[in-house]
């Protein structure tokens, strides 16, 4: 089993955008990879690359899936 990330991307929601949460935390709704980086900086997290990071668990698609 896998060590459990801590900040969850959730699936694309209808109206637009992703939800972030922290430990069922909400962080904000986010439009795109910079908008959860912002919202980790401000919970302290400097320097996190949202395509990248181990932290982010990815539910209903990576990265490059947003709603239009």
């Amino acid at each position: 089993m896998s060590p459990k990330r801590p900040v969850v991307v959730h699936p694309p929601s209808p109206g637009g955008g992703r939800r972030v949460t922290v430990e069922a935390v909400n962080l904000g709704l986010a439009q795109e990879p910079r908008d959860i980086e912002e919202f980790l900086r401000r919970a302290g997290l400097e320097d996190v690359d949202a395509r990248t990071s181990d932290l982010i668990e990815w539910r209903g698609g990576g990265p490059d899936v947003w709603p239009e």
